[in-house]
């Protein structure tokens, strides 16, 4: 018998699924900081609101429509 220990082996698939699971976890962790964030006014409250954080906040919402769209398959992400 060997001394080295037995390793077993891992299938791609199995890596493939535990790097899933890490980067669903990465965005659970953004997704629960951007609503906690959004919960609290994004940090602003009203005397301050500009039309500068008007532009930031349009410029979220892209971002996330173009997540949301390739997500659900919409507009030019549909097949």
């Amino acid at each position: 018998m060997s001394g080295r220990p037995r390793h077993r082996n891992v299938s791609a698939n199995e890596q493939a699924l535990a790097a899933f699971v890490a980067r669903k976890h990465e965005i659970d962790t953004m997704l629960a900081r951007l609503q906690a964030h959004s919960d609290e006014h994004f940090g602003l409250s009203p005397d301050e609101i500009t039309w500068g954080h008007v532009t930031a906040l349009a410029d979220y919402s892209a971002l996330l429509k173009r997540i949301t769209d390739q997500a659900f398959k919409e507009d030019g992400y549909a097949d």
